[in-house]
């Protein structure tokens, strides 16, 4: 690969990994529905679908770091959350590693022309990232409020934490599938879909 064509790839990188912080952002501010719970507020909202979606056009690095950087920023603008950014980081980032693993390192995804093929590994890449979210986010969330900001409520709200990010999940599963294989042939006549390795 010649380093013109190895530096354009970067920057193709680059500019989609603003763009999915951009998109992750918009959807997280935008399109959320919060939901009020004792002295705990969850939200109902796609911007899991986004990280995810990243990760898989991106691979690990690079989608989970737009994602992440996009729900952060989210966070930080909004009062509710704002105390929840570094562990909104961590987890986010984490699901853009697994998926990215799993859709680039096992499935080799951009390197599959057939769309059934490559289907069923968007497909499991996003359930892998998307379960760890539903498991540990809210296990992870119930801790770091207590110990971190020393809330005690937290243990009033871990329950339905568990079913809101179970119902996010889910969601964001059908929408990042639904949303690659939609995408990447559009893309891919573009030549705009970066080579994950």
């Amino acid at each position: 690969m010649s380093s013109t064509v190895k530096h354009n790839e970067q920057l193709l990188k680059i500019v989609l990994t603003g763009l999915t912080a951009a998109l992750a952002y918009v959807v997280f501010t935008f399109l959320q529905i919060k939901i009020p719970i004792g002295g705990d507020t969850q939200s109902i909202h796609l911007g899991n679908a986004i990280v995810v979606l990243g990760a898989l056009l991106l691979g690990s690095l690079y989608g989970g770091l737009g994602g992440a950087i996009g729900l952060v920023i989210g966070d930080l603008f909004d009062p509710i959350y704002i105390l929840s950014a570094p562990k909104t980081f961590l987890m986010k980032f984490l699901i853009g590693l697994i998926v990215g693993f799993v859709a680039h390192r096992l499935g080799k995804i951009t390197h599959e022309s057939d769309p059934k093929k490559y289907f069923k590994w968007v497909l499991m890449a996003s359930i892998a990232g998307l379960l760890f979210n539903a498991i540990f986010d809210p296990i992870i969330g119930y801790f770091y409020k207590l110990l971190i900001l020393g809330k005690p409520a937290a243990e009033l709200s871990i329950s339905f934490r568990f079913a809101t990010t179970a119902l996010n999940s889910v969601v964001s599963v059908i929408v990042s599938t639904l949303l690659y294989m939609a995408v990447r042939p559009a893309l891919e006549k573009a030549h705009l879909l970066p080579k994950v390795k």
